[in-house]
């Protein structure tokens, strides 16, 4: 896999979060617990991304 491609990726699975955060928020029944590890999971991956693209 190029590396563009796996940023490309990563770029995909970190909105794929974001949309899945933000519904999560809309909810009534919202598990704050579950929403922290996908911003934490976001996070990282938003961190892999800058790291790779500064390469």
């Amino acid at each position: 896999m190029s590396l563009s491609s796996h940023i490309q990726e990563l770029k995909k699975k970190h909105k794929h979060l974001s949309e899945h955060v933000e519904a999560m928020q809309r909810s009534p029944s919202a598990d704050d617990i579950e929403i922290a590890k996908l911003k934490k999971q976001k996070l990282i991956l938003k961190e892999e991304i800058s790291r790779l693209s500064a390469h």
